[in-house]
């Protein structure tokens, strides 16, 4: 039985972690806080296959250009003097246009097929989370800004997803009370579910360790052992840590936000940026939504869990500042005032923030990392960490244990940005 290290355990770390231990491998996952405790916390906890395109896409520079001068938008980015970050811009400027927002949606799409039969079995085999089937509905204050969703479904109708119910503003309002007169209509996507995010990383992290996966908590990597393999490859044999090395026949990096420091460790530079978002969760509200709503110009989701209302949206690119910053809350309420009526009263309010990982293409990386023979990476996912998880999760555990994918992953290779520049080795016998 060989032996993996899995570093992160958030969504996309634990799945992986399940999906490696499926296959009957020796999984140990290493994370530099508590389990589920960094993005994985406070999200919307959205399963949406059908909106699964990529970030950038054409119309996004001109959005983004708009809100940069708005105090209440969705995006903010702090200025800063960094040419990794100059350098994703210009990566991400360079795939706003039509056809890689087409190709990317295309391969998503592709990945999630089997979305729902895997949160499906999960649920079968013993994980206990908290699943709702509501569907998703989409809302909007302008006419023009439904083409786009609308746009979307009917491409993914190729793949097997149902069309979206186009809704009056007057059909929206009697599926949802709660909606302000200001709503034009509206687009429900009836398949989607969502689930409450910190209840399935929960539920992952009981089940892996009644069946012996280790999973050590606030014991973060601080290197990687290795040698080299063939003429142009590298081996990585172990994990360091504080509290000494763990050797490992694979590695797995899915931590999220702070990925591309560990590839640092081997050598690697891939052009990830943290995206910072924000939520409100209401414990006991006053009143409740009855299905998940997305409020499409202020990029705001909305999700109704048992007992809570939580919303969550806002892009702010600032590196890794983990700060909350009261502005960016305020702003959320004031925008979601426009779309919701009588929603922020509760017994309890909890404000979270967190750091999503972004590439410059919005196309996660899953797969091995280039010019190394068993070190991996799942990083990535954006806004889509939920939904591509258990799929991510089931690819790269396939491709470890058996050398191939039976989904086609050409899309997410994580060399697809270029060469990495040499390692530097620890000092490790060979």
């Amino acid at each position: 039985m060989s032996r993996t290290v899995v570093i992160g355990a958030g969504v996309i770390g634990l799945t992986c972690a399940y999906a490696l231990n499926r296959r009957g491998e020796r999984v140990t996952v290493l994370d530099a806080g508590e389990p589920g405790a960094a993005c994985s916390l406070g999200n919307a906890g959205w399963v949406c296959p059908s909106f699964s395109g990529p970030v950038p896409g054409p119309g996004v520079l001109g959005r983004s250009l708009r809100w940069l001068v708005s105090p209440d938008s969705p995006l903010v980015i702090r200025p800063r003097a960094d040419f990794g970050f100059l350098g994703w811009l210009a990566l991400f400027m360079r795939s706003c246009n039509t056809r890689a927002y087409r190709a990317g949606l295309e391969a998503t799409a592709l990945l999630n097929a089997r979305t729902m039969a895997l949160f499906d079995a999960l649920a079968s085999d013993g994980v206990r989370f908290e699943m709702h089937r509501e569907g998703i509905l989409f809302v909007f204050l302008d006419r023009a800004a439904m083409s786009h969703v609308t746009a979307d479904l009917e491409r993914m109708r190729a793949f097997g997803y149902t069309a979206g119910i186009i809704l009056s503003a007057k059909e929206v309002r009697e599926r949802e009370p709660m909606l302000s007169d200001a709503i034009v209509g509206g687009v429900l996507a009836p398949e989607e579910r969502h689930v409450r995010p910190e209840t399935l990383t929960q539920g992952l992290v009981a089940a892996l360790r009644e069946t012996g996966v280790e999973i050590d908590a606030h014991r973060p990597a601080t290197g990687l052992r290795q040698h080299r393999g063939g003429t142009s490859t590298r081996v990585t044999t172990g994990v360091e840590t504080r509290d000494g090395a763990l050797e490992a026949d694979h590695i797995v990096i899915a931590a999220g936000a702070w990925s591309g420091l560990l590839t640092r460790m081997a050598g690697c530079r891939v052009p990830l940026q943290a995206g910072k978002g924000y939520s409100i969760t209401l414990a006991g509200p006053a009143s409740q939504i009855r299905r998940p709503l997305y409020l499409d110009e202020a990029k705001i989701a909305c999700s109704n869990f048992d007992g809570v209302l939580r919303l969550a949206g806002t892009m702010e690119l600032a590196g890794h500042d983990t700060t909350l910053d009261a502005r960016r809350v305020d702003a959320m309420r004031r925008n979601a005032g426009r779309y919701l009526v009588r929603w922020s009263r509760a017994d309890r309010e909890v404000t979270w923030t967190g750091l999503r990982s972004m590439t410059p293409d919005g196309l996660p990386m899953i797969g091995r990392l280039p010019g190394h023979d068993n070190l991996y990476i799942a990083t990535g996912h954006a806004m889509l960490g939920v939904t591509l998880a258990p799929a991510t999760a089931d690819a790269l555990a396939e491709l470890i244990t058996t050398g191939r994918s039976s989904v086609d992953l050409s899309a997410f290779d994580p060399g697809r940005f270029g060469r990495s520049r040499e390692p530097r080795f620890s000092q490790l016998p060979c």
